[in-house]
């Protein structure tokens, strides 16, 4: 049975894979990458038939690189996934808590665990890497004995490493929502999502009128987020998630609506609503 080429930033053992995994199953086929411009051009190119990309974390906020590749790509987002995300210090095996003089990991994941880091190792370096799993096997490899990295569970069992100390974030509500995004759209069912993003001109009420296509329709706005318009000071991108699908009619209205009163308008994806 062929599997299905899932690609994901970081190495394995990262969060993204493993929020593959829950969407997917065991069945997928990981393709991890450096960044996340290597997803979306992994799939847009056909490398890989889907990409995990994260949009939001519940304590950290948005990551706005990937709204701002959502913008620019044409691909499409056809599901999400909510996954906890509890940091474990790692290191290698026989390393204590009394060894360790620096602790690696993603600067997130740092700032996640900024107290509890505090309490354990007073005393010790925070050094930034480029992802969660990617310090623990940089720790394996270059075999640095007074280190330890912040991953997940999963990383330290597939680089055969030591957890020093479990659940080191400070917050036990910690969740990163995940979106999967591919070159052709779905046609969902169920209790159904839709992200879009639009620009309007900056005159008063306009972001009100806006909104209101909503509003006026009982349709929920779960999320809201803002970012620059590049060439244009002081102009923003709104990017919006919505309880209805642009398939069906209030959903489609409410679009139709919109375009109506502003500039620019494009769907990112109606997709079935994870939990």
């Amino acid at each position: 049975m062929t599997r299905l080429h899932v690609a994901f930033q970081g190495e394995r053992g990262a969060y993204s894979e493993a929020a593959a995994i829950a969407f997917f199953g065991d069945s997928v086929q990981p393709l991890p990458h450096n960044d996340f411009d290597g997803v979306f051009e992994a799939v847009a190119t056909g490398q890989a038939e889907r990409g995990v990309l994260p949009v939001e974390n519940s304590l950290a906020g948005s990551i706005h690189r990937n709204y701002d590749l959502l913008l620019r790509h044409e691909l499409f987002i056809v599901g999400e996934v909510q996954i906890p995300i509890a940091h474990q210090l790692i290191a290698l095996p026989g390393v204590t808590l009394g060894d360790i003089k620096k602790v690696y990991s993603h600067p997130q994941a740092l700032a996640q665990c900024e107290r509890s880091i505090t309490r354990l190792l007073p005393h010790a370096e925070r050094v930034v890497t480029y992802d969660t799993a990617g310090s623990v096997k940089m720790i394996k490899e270059q075999n640095i004995a007074d280190g330890a990295g912040l991953a997940s569970q999963r990383a330290a069992d597939i680089y055969d490493m030591h957890i020093v100390q479990p659940d080191m974030q400070d917050d036990a509500e910690n969740y990163t929502r995940f979106v999967i995004v591919a070159r052709e759209p779905v046609v969902p069912t169920g209790e159904v999502k839709t992200s879009i993003v639009f620009s309007m001109n900056n005159v008063p009420g306009s972001l009100f009128k806006s909104l209101a296509v909503f509003a006026l329709r009982d349709i929920d706005l779960t999320k809201i987020e803002s970012r620059p318009l590049q060439g244009k000071r002081w102009q923003y991108f709104f990017y919006i998630d919505f309880i209805a699908s642009q398939y069906e009619e209030r959903g489609r209205n409410a679009l139709n609506h919109l375009r109506e009163i502003t500039s620019y308008l494009k769907v990112l994806g109606s997709y079935p609503r994870g939990v």
